[in-house]
């Protein structure tokens, strides 16, 4: 043999030697490195899942009664592999199922349609879930047109009737609460996403529903359950070979809330006569929140914020028309606890409990005069009212401004007026910080705004945020509004080189206008109900709550979630202040800006501490209207705040209504006074967590006091049975 041939040999078993050192490390790397990865995929080519959504579990309110529950809807559901073992592939039945429920063929055939196939609709229209699980077509299908569908199997291969549970709002007494409740929506992708690790049990799925708002979604893993998942076998071809395992669906937990039905019903009617009133009045009054806390838990018996609308509507999707038109009206977003307004005399609270801290006398007379200047500002009292040489007690009961600037004054010389830096004091900041404001109260809802302190740190922070604009505004002049309003521009303009320069100052007059709860001060009417039920209790600041207790669809295992403390009010002058407060609000009910609302109200046996406000807002707006209070004075049970924007004086709109709802609260009629015409079972918020029976129904006041339609009462009303 030729050397020649020699080396083509040699090539030849080298190339083929690298073939196979390369197959052998290919057949390494899947076999060994990355084996588990293709054994896991293989598996999950052989195997499918059916899943049998669980029953959600029912939101309650403190007495039993039924704020969301569910209702049997008759399902018609298809079958995709059966339908495709027709000759034409299922055509001519969808036709004939289209014809029967009345909706188009087309429709049915794009719902059938696995999201990201061929000529697939996005979702919802096309099924996200598994190929080999019944994808529902239309619920509360008429009963008749379902037993046909049944009767008539052979013309229906594939198609199913079936019962499921759906949202309902059983709303005892009319309740609305729907910005409490929320509402459920489709399972999102960065959902699917963030989950880690799971079982088949509690894994979202891509065709479930979630809770996208309110109770709904704060309480969401609690409520929604476990599905049943039965996992099958398939072979290659798709054929079903045998049941690998099977679990139960397990229902979701019951919410007992601290809400009662009864009262929630009272303020959120109160709360619209309200907005009416200030309508009445020629103000605008286009929006408005109520709160009502158990000052001695924090718990909420009742939050209301107009406008609202109706929870049901979310129930089987809503259009994009809708969703515009719920989006336009405002009333998504709840002003209770997202929306921030300006409190204005209402602050004055924090003022006094500052000013007792740094060691003002308290007990001693101030002078009140129509007005103060500082340079070319000038702050008024309402209406210009000069009261000469008064007590602080009765600056809060006539709400003077000027004794409260005064006070702001001496704290803001004390602190280091002008020459403070970043880190100087500012006592009223951090009274407002002690009392819970400045940041999310931790209500158990999942969107809450913090509200915003008026303080020397924000000044800096909001002018570093701000300074470009202010100074890119103050080189251009406003050229647009100059055209037609050279004096307006000429005034932004100023202010804009102002902030500019010194945007970051906090000066005079910012702690005059903070020390009255103007300014850059903005809180929700949450905040200040817990503000106001702080003073009640004595010093204590509760996380507000809705959920008191969170029980199995049976009845039988009981979480109760006690009041959580996020602070106390410590310290010898702050809770000398604290009691000063406690002596000096009553008297704004009986000789204040709130006596003319309170005439004939019944103060010697309930006596109410309370507060006006009729907070200023910028541009031709009309001041925001508030009332903050709680009762009995001498052993305070409740607070109630209410706030109506462009509703104009506190005592002259939100006042009037906040009285009703204590008259619903302690049953008053005229001068009676009568504990069993309370809104609330046997006249106080209830202690109990209501009786669950084993079948899921509650157990719920007797007669009358369900709030729900006789048919229903006979159903679920408390009687001889025990519970569960």
């Amino acid at each position: 043999m030729s050397e020649r041939s020699n080396v083509r040999l040699f090539v030849l078993g080298a190339l083929m030697l690298s073939l196979v050192l390369t197959l052998l490390g290919r057949l390494f790397y899947l076999q060994v490195m990355t084996g588990e990865d293709y054994k896991v995929a293989a598996v999950k080519n052989t195997v499918r899942e059916v899943v049998e959504p669980a029953v959600r579990g029912l939101i309650l309110d403190q007495a039993g009664r039924p704020l969301v529950s569910n209702r049997t809807s008759l399902v018609i559901t298809v079958d995709k592999i059966e339908l495709s073992r027709e000759p034409d592939g299922g055509g001519a039945v969808i036709e004939r199922l289209g014809r029967i429920l009345d909706l188009p063929a087309e429709g049915i055939a794009d719902r059938l349609k696995s999201c990201g196939s061929e000529d697939a609709k996005p979702p919802p229209v096309c099924w996200n879930g598994s190929p080999y699980q019944p994808v529902p077509i239309a619920q509360d299908v008429d009963p008749q047109k379902a037993l046909t569908i049944i009767e008539q199997g052979r013309l229906y291969r594939g198609v199913a009737a079936r019962l499921d549970a759906i949202r309902e709002y059983p709303a005892p007494f009319n309740v609305n609460a729907a910005h409490l409740l929320g509402y459920l929506g489709p399972v999102t992708e960065e959902q699917l996403d963030e989950q880690g690790p799971t079982t088949a049990s509690d894994r979202l799925r891509r065709t479930d529903v979630v809770g996208r708002s309110g109770l709904e979604a704060y309480y969401d893993e609690e409520v929604r359950g476990k599905p049943g998942v039965t996992t099958l076998a398939v072979d290659t071809a798709g054929r079903v070979t045998g049941t690998l395992e099977q679990f139960d669906p397990e229902p979701g937990h019951y919410l007992i809330s601290s809400l009662d039905a009864h009262l929630q019903s009272v303020v959120e009617d109160q709360l619209v006569r309200a907005v009416q009133r200030a309508q009445r009045q020629g103000n605008p009054g286009d929006s408005g929140a109520a709160v009502v806390v158990d000052v001695k838990t924090g718990r909420i018996l009742a939050m209301a914020s107009y406008p609202t609308y109706d929870p049901s509507i979310w129930v089987g999707g809503v259009t994009q028309k809708q969703f515009e038109k719920l989006m336009d009206s405002g009333s998504l977003a709840s002003n209770a606890t997202q929306g921030i307004f300006a409190p204005g005399s209402t602050y004055k609270v924090v003022s006094i409990l500052a000013a007792g801290k740094q060691g003002f006398d308290l007990n001693r007379t101030y002078d009140c005069p129509s007005r103060v200047k500082l340079g070319t500002q000038v702050f008024r009292n309402y209406e210009s009212a000069a009261y000469g040489e008064i007590s602080l007690a009765r600056a809060l009961e006539v709400s003077c401004n000027t004794v409260f600037y005064g006070l702001a004054d001496r704290m803001w010389e004390q602190a280091g007026g002008d020459d403070a830096g970043r880190d100087g004091a500012d006592p009223v900041a951090d009274a407002a910080r002690q009392l819970g404001l400045g940041e999310a109260t931790g209500i158990d809802l999942p969107v809450e705004s913090g509200g915003r302190i008026a303080s020397r740190g924000f000044k800096i922070e909001n002018w570093e945020r701000k300074r470009d604009t202010w100074c890119k505004n103050a080189v251009e002049g406003y050229p647009e509004t100059r055209k037609s309003n050279p004096e307006l521009a000429d005034y932004f303009t100023a202010l804009d080189q102002e902030n500019c320069a010194d945007g970051f100052r906090w000066r005079e007059g910012d702690a005059l206008n903070a020390s009255i709860g103007q300014g850059d001060t903005a809180v929700t009417p949450l905040q200040m109900a817990m503000v106001y039920a702080a003073i009640a209790n004595g010093g204590t600041v509760y996380e507000p709550q809705l959920v008191k207790a969170i029980v199995s669809a049976d009845g039988r295992e009981i979480q109760e979630i006690p009041p959580i403390v996020s602070n106390e009010i410590t310290g010898s002058r702050a809770r000398q202040s604290i009691r000063f407060l406690q002596r000096t609000l009553p008297g704004v009910t009986t000789d204040g800006s709130g006596r003319d609302p309170f005439s004939g109200f019944p103060l010697d046996q309930i006596p109410v501490a309370s507060k006006t406000g009729s907070a200023q807002v910028t541009g031709d707006k009309v001041s925001t209207s508030w009332f903050a209070s709680y009762a009995p004075a001498d052993d305070p049970q409740y607070a109630v705040v209410m706030m109506v924007t462009q509703g104009g004086l506190g005592s002259k709109t939100s006042a009037p209504s906040v009285r009703k709802i204590y008259e619903a609260l302690f049953g008053v009629d005229g001068q009676d006074v009568n504990p069993r015409r309370s809104v609330l079972v046997d006249g106080k918020p209830s202690s109990d967590v209501p009786v669950i029976r084993n079948d899921g129904t509650p157990v719920l006041p007797l007669g009358k006091n369900s709030g729900l339609p006789e048919a229903r009462e006979t159903l679920t009303a408390r009687g001889d049975e025990g519970g569960g």
